[in-house]
């Protein structure tokens, strides 16, 4: 027998005098037999009540174990009382009987609806037969590259170190045992796909997937995720992936916070930057997330994916010597073609940037639509030309603040180390094209000519110092020439290291030197005041100018006489 105690009684809403709101019919019941009522709901299988329940399937299965087992009270919020349990919307969905069609019939819709939005798109196989749907509308709406993501590792192109076949992350996707880990690569490589990869996967496996932003998301929004996060995992032993995009973003504190929760287990997090782990992410985080790097996207999978998105849109690639024909009088019907030659064109301009290329061809696509055919008998052909035009290349990988910033420069200045003339113009041009400042450049080769070339050619120095005050003065772009001319006087020079290293030595005494430093010997001092005379500063110095012969003197502490350096 359930028991409801009576204040529970008395905070039903609508409750009338001796009478109580049944829980889980919503008749009005009086109240001395509410208790039996309630027993004849629970045991019903069909009927108001059990479409009041609305429980899962997995619900329904336990109800006969614990239901209305004697001498167990009922607990508000539990199995028994799932009104006060907020479904998931395949729970709200009830099936469709012939008696309640027009309301049960929108829920159904409703539910058909969320699995047309979750459902990922695909390309058509059938290519330019589809006519249902033409070429502008396919364009309409989201960016080409977000409705080409793959929703299957099948799918996915590149990136065959970390994902090939028998790889250690490719399994454990497959096998839904997700670890935690932070996806490294530059823009447009794949990281924001393979998360929605896992995603999809962890829909399958009755994982909860939240994803957040580090550029809008607050500490705030964290912790909320991860109290839902716990709760889920208490309450239903469900898991919790939270995917934080650009997760460089967050500071060392808001870092922080995924720490005792990662560390636990409470959630498994992935997070995906641009910029070095090892500088922009806590290294507590780190050592709990493995770091998976991902490069740039081969030409040739650039091509994979660009005919891909070609064959989705309906668009035939035409080979060397081959025409584009117009099968129809209308122009609306005409058939767009682009030169195998353009895709590959396309795939060298894009630097590995997959969202870059398919941008490009959603660009070019969209341009051939607004101008329409040249001619009624041909169609609307794409090439190398058109490709050019709508995406050349003004974009390097370059990041003046991150790592990118360091390698180049380092590059350059081994570059000229080593001698090569030809490398060292290429790490400038990649630097000065990427957008850094001329002045920073210019810098580091006053420094080389004095670490690197030294007493080898005392000129190199002045040739710097020079360079830099042109560039001063006139700044980009003029000034890129005149670096050039020095990056080349300086790679060509005799290198000599005597003085660096000899300095260094120096400061490495100076360092190691044990017990105080040893005072400047009395001769060496300058003595500008009587006092200082008279104390004995200066006394006893040789002028050398004053004599012909070497001057036999010491300059140096007796406590260090004899020490080399250089």
């Amino acid at each position: 027998m359930a028991h409801v105690a009576g204040e529970s009684g008395a905070s039903q809403q609508g409750s009338a005098a001796g009478s109580l709101t049944c829980p889980v019919c919503a008749l009005e019941v009086p109240a001395l037999e509410i208790n039996t009522h309630l027993d004849t709901c629970l045991e019903k299988p069909s009927g108001v009540a059990a479409k009041k329940r609305r429980l899962s399937p997995e619900e329904e299965e336990g109800t006969s174990d614990c239901s209305h087992s004697p001498g167990k009270p009922l607990v508000f919020g539990g199995p028994n009382f799932p009104m006060f349990h907020k479904p998931a919307v395949s729970e709200r969905v009830p099936q469709q009987t012939p008696s309640k069609a027009p309301f049960f019939s929108k829920r159904t819709e409703a539910k058909q609806e969320v699995n047309a939005i979750s459902t990922c798109e695909t390309p058509n196989p059938s290519g330019n037969k589809q006519k249902d749907v033409n070429l502008v509308e396919k364009l309409n709406g989201k960016p080409l590259a977000d409705k080409m993501r793959p929703c299957t590792l099948e799918d996915y192109m590149g990136q065959n170190k970390v994902l090939g076949e028998d790889t250690m992350l490719r399994k454990l996707l497959q096998a839904n045992d997700i670890p935690s880990f932070i996806l490294w690569g530059p823009p447009g490589c794949g990281k924001t796909t393979l998360a929605h990869i896992v995603a999809k996967n962890a829909n399958k496996s009755n994982t909860r997937f939240v994803t957040l932003s580090a550029t809008s998301a607050s500490t705030n929004d964290v912790r909320e995720v991860i109290k839902q996060a716990q709760n889920e995992l208490k309450l239903f032993k469900r898991k919790t992936i939270l995917f934080v995009d650009e997760i460089h973003r967050f500071n060392k504190t808001q870092q922080d916070t995924f720490l005792p929760h990662v560390e636990c287990g409470s959630i498994t997090l992935i997070g995906a930057t641009t910029e070095n782990p090892s500088f922009q992410v806590n290294t507590a985080l780190l050592s709990r997330c493995r770091v998976i790097v991902l490069e740039k996207l081969s030409v040739e999978a650039m091509e994979a994916i660009l005919r891909r998105a070609v064959q989705s849109l309906g668009i035939q690639v035409l080979l060397e010597n081959e025409e584009a024909e117009c099968s129809s009088s209308d122009t609306s019907e005409c058939q767009m073609y682009i030169e195998a030659k353009a895709l590959t064109t396309l795939a060298h301009l894009c630097d590995g940037d997959a969202r870059t290329g398919l941008n490009g061809l959603q660009l070019s696509v969209q341009s051939m639509l607004a101008a329409g055919p040249h001619s009624q008998t041909k169609g609307m052909l794409i090439n190398e030309e058109h490709i050019k035009e709508g995406l050349q290349r003004s974009h390097i990988l370059y990041d003046r603040a991150g790592e990118e910033h360091y390698n180049c420069i380092s590059a350059l200045h081994k570059s000229m180390r080593g001698s090569d003339e030809n490398a060292s113009l290429y790490w400038l041009g990649r630097m000065l094209e990427g957008g850094e400042d001329p002045l920073y450049v210019a810098r580091r080769l006053v420094r080389f000519a004095s670490e690197d070339i030294g007493l080898a050619d005392p000129l190199a120095l002045p040739q710097a110092v020079s360079t830099y005050q042109a560039c001063h003065f006139i700044g980009m772009p003029e000034c890129d020439v005149i670096l050039a001319q020095c990056v080349i006087y300086l790679a060509r020079a005799p290198k000599s290291i005597a003085a660096y290293s000899a300095y260094n030595k120096v400061k490495e005494h100076l360092k190691n030197y044990k017990g105080p430093l040893p005072p400047v010997p009395l001769h060496l001092r300058n003595a500008p005041t009587k006092l200082m005379k008279n104390l004995g500063y200066g006394k006893g110095y040789k002028y050398n100018p004053m004599y012909s012969e070497p001057v036999n003197q010491d300059y140096l502490p007796p406590e260090v006489k004899g020490i080399k350096f250089f």
